[in-house]
């Protein structure tokens, strides 16, 4: 379902094009970023975005890191969902 790259995480449809993405770069030692979440409006109300943050805060923990969000969607769902 989902494709993982170093600080990127996203899916794509049959012809290779984009339909969910989130990004997360480190922006400073070991604090990573979530600044992007795009979902495809095809993919809307299936709980994707969610989906794609819980997968790029567990891939940022899983490297030690501390998580940050400029994305809006990103910090709304970072503020429901605290640990």
């Amino acid at each position: 379902m989902f494709i993982k790259e170093e600080n990127r995480i996203y899916m794509q449809d049959d012809a290779g094009r984009i339909i969910a993405e989130v990004t997360f770069p480190e922006t400073s030692e070991n604090v990573y970023t979530i600044d992007h979440t795009f979902v495809d409006s095809s993919l809307r109300g299936q709980g994707i975005a969610g989906k794609l943050v819980q997968a790029a805060v567990d891939e940022i923990e899983k490297k030690g890191g501390k998580v940050t969000a400029t994305c809006s969607y990103a910090v709304s769902w970072l503020e429901k969902h605290s640990r």
